[in-house]
């Protein structure tokens, strides 16, 4: 049996919709754009959503729409996707890492205070797997000192905090269609906001500045004329084809929330006494939306003394579940281990040990809304085989 990371679901829904662009020859950021924009806003509750070409896009849009550049500070997770941190180098800013909770993966807002400076412009709290931030706390601190909240919310799909769906507590709140996600356009993002007057610039900024599109342009007057450029902007467009799949996956979206959401609930109850793995944990004023289902691996505590013999532990036992057909990741990387951040802003591994632990000991089961009980239960009884029998280099 094979089981891979992930799924994406696609049907005939998918097929007829994407070769829409191609027979009426509007293939560019057009009308189908429009209708997955229109679905997103209505389903987080959102007044506005701006499609992208990717998260990082969005998040790049994001600060440069907040004014952020040069002698700039934002504060993002020091265990996440590298590209929350790039934005800011992109832009010229000094990312500044900030430490997790171990049991959550996500920002730790205690160790967020002490990481505010003058030169603080933006935090990035991120939603990781799908779990919200703890966007209270965040909040209270942001604007307690006038400081811009952006969500990373690449993995937030189907995620709320307090019954609010997440991308929609910041300044702006940003997410991802790759295929590792829960609906996916092959690459793509999203811009959530608020108020019009952001929503209006950072639709701006992701057609080079253009005041107005090329859609609002042909369909309305005076299309021969081109539109003014106010703004210093980047070619950040998604195309309708793009546009038409996001439409299609909308269709389903509830159903495939509701698969995964089924699926990892079912992992919650067949993992219930398997004490070396510590299940995701989801606090009761939140809706985890699933986009992973990422466990830590602890057959006894995890510190910095014993993380290299744990971490060589669960790459053997990682390894040994490939060799029987099942995919498995580590959740993501803690960004302050790779080399670029490193060698330029001086840091050591040890500087931010939940993060050094999540990245060496977090393990990603396969999770995907057409998971069936046979697959899952496939899953469970081999991690629990491989952990037990798997020799030396996994029991040890």
């Amino acid at each position: 049996m094979k089981i891979p990371i992930t799924k994406v679901v696609f049907d005939e829904h998918e097929m007829r919709l994407i070769q829409e662009p191609l027979k009426t020859g509007w293939v560019v950021q057009g009308p189908y754009v429009q209708q997955f924009e229109e679905a997103f806003a209505r389903f987080t509750g959102s007044a506005f959503a701006a499609a992208t070409t990717s998260c990082t896009t969005a998040l790049h849009i994001s600060l440069a729409a907040l004014g952020v550049g040069p002698g700039d500070e934002v504060i993002v997770p020091a265990f996440t996707w590298i590209s929350t941190a790039n934005v800011a180098v992109h832009l010229g800013a000094t990312p500044v890492f900030c430490d997790i909770d171990l049991d959550t993966f996500n920002l730790d807002p205690a160790a967020l205070a002490e990481k505010i400076t003058a030169r603080t412009k933006a935090i990035i709290p991120v939603h990781l797997f799908g779990l919200a931030a703890e966007m209270d706390p965040i909040l209270q601190v942001a604007r307690a000192r006038g400081i811009a909240v952006v969500e990373d919310a690449a993995c937030g799909f189907g995620a709320y905090y307090r019954g609010v769906h997440v991308g929609t507590f910041g300044e702006t709140g940003c997410f991802s269609f790759h295929p590792r996600k829960a609906i996916t356009t092959g690459e793509g993002g999203m811009i959530l906001t608020q108020d019009a007057a952001p929503d209006t610039l950072c639709r701006m900024l992701r057609d080079h500045g253009a005041g107005r599109t090329d859609l609002a342009r042909h369909t309305g007057k005076a299309g021969f004329l081109l539109a003014e450029y106010d703004h210093l902007g980047y070619n950040y467009r998604m195309t309708d084809v793009q546009g038409a799949m996001g439409v299609a996956q909308m269709d389903k979206a509830a159903w495939i929330q509701a698969r995964r959401t089924e699926r990892a609930r079912r992992y919650d109850a067949l993992l219930e006494n398997v004490a070396w793995l510590e299940r995701p944990v989801v606090p009761s004023h939140c809706t985890h939306g699933y986009q992973s289902y990422v466990c830590l691996f602890q057959p006894e505590a995890p510190s910095l003394r014993n993380v290299g013999r744990l971490h060589d532990r669960r790459n053997a036992l990682m390894m040994a579940l490939e060799a029987q057909g099942i995919a498995t990741r580590q959740g993501t990387h803690a960004v302050t281990t790779l080399g670029y951040y490193q060698q330029h802003y001086g840091i050591r591994d040890e500087d931010f040990p939940n993060a050094l632990l999540a990245d060496r000991l977090s393990l990603s089961l396969p999770l995907y809304a057409q998971m069936t009980d046979a697959e899952q239960d496939y899953v469970v009884e081999q991690l629990q085989e491989v952990m037990q029998g798997g020799g030396t280099a996994i029991a040890a």
